[in-house]
């Protein structure tokens, strides 16, 4: 049996609109969607002779089954004929979906939670899940564009393989294009964005070092168009800055998919800067995959 699209559920709007889209990848790979939602712990300390603590007791069973119901409901909507399972687990969101990831296929979340503070652009569950999680992870942002190509932000390095390998498949999927975006600029030689402005600090060779990148964006994707002919895909080299380059592209596309870090990350740094950047900030929804470090 396939491994299952999970969602993480707790009746706020944004995870209404994240269902929609773990509905649709559900569809999309002919697999069982999980909703799954993660009540929080029971009291720490209980005085002397209480009886066990059970969620049905303080009211909570209805109102976590009334949040699935909805969430159900809306998902046979926007994907017919779906097989649906629920899942009720006690413990903190952030523990139960990432035990939850390492027997799915993908994780779905909202870009924010009934915990977020207002103006908080992304909960901590997504963020904890990108530079965590076991499976790659969807997170719903934005208005994407239904007919907008599936964005893969390119950064040549040898984790980002498996980003490469995820949006050529969901591209394929979604019967849509794809542009494979690379970003350079004159700080591209030691990957690395520092002060100043990378657009016109001085190089010995900008014609090499656009060259060298050119060569990166090329033999980063050709072998995968070589495993999806089906797929249409524009090489686009740019030279900008990364982060908003990549945002603004998202304007336009249905999806952007990165790397958890790219070849400009810092040992032991789980998730990148233009991760981050795109999980905060995209246009659309963001994939972020996580490669073998």
């Amino acid at each position: 049996m396939s491994d299952p699209v999970v969602v993480g559920v707790d009746g706020s709007a944004s995870s209404l609109d994240a269902v929609d889209l773990a509905a649709s990848e559900a569809r999309l790979r002919g697999v069982v969607l999980r909703l799954v939602h993660a009540f929080g712990h029971p009291p720490a300390h209980l005085p002397s002779g209480t009886a066990p603590w059970n969620a049905a007791d303080h009211g909570l069973e209805p109102m976590v089954h009334g949040a699935l119901a909805r969430a159900e409901e809306r998902a046979h909507a926007h994907a017919p004929g779906i097989d649906i399972a629920r899942s009720v687990l006690a413990g903190e969101a952030l523990e139960v979906l990432e035990i939850e990831s390492r027997s799915a296929a993908l994780a779905v979340v909202g870009s924010r939670g009934l915990s977020s503070f207002t103006g908080l652009l992304l909960g901590s569950t997504a963020v904890h899940l990108a530079a965590h999680g076991h499976c790659p992870l969807m997170v719903m942002r934005g208005r994407p564009d239904p007919a907008g190509p599936v964005l893969l932000a390119v950064d040549g390095s040898p984790a980002g393989q498996a980003a490469v390998e995820f949006a050529f498949a969901e591209a394929a999927l979604r019967k849509a294009p794809l542009v494979a975006l690379h970003v350079w600029n004159t700080w591209s030689e030691r990957a690395y964005e520092g002060p100043g402005d990378p657009l016109t600090a001085v190089v010995v060779d900008a014609d090499r070092l656009r060259e060298a990148e050119q060569h990166t964006l090329d033999k980063t994707v050709a072998p995968w168009q070589e495993v999806y002919p089906q797929v249409a895909v524009e090489r686009r080299l740019v030279r900008s800055r990364i982060r908003p380059a990549l945002i603004d592209a998202s304007r336009t596309a249905q999806l952007v998919v990165a790397g958890a870090r790219g070849r400009g990350g810092f040992t032991g740094l789980l998730l990148g800067s233009v991760s981050q950047a795109l999980l905060h900030h995209a246009h659309c929804p963001v994939a972020v995959v996580r490669g073998k470090e």
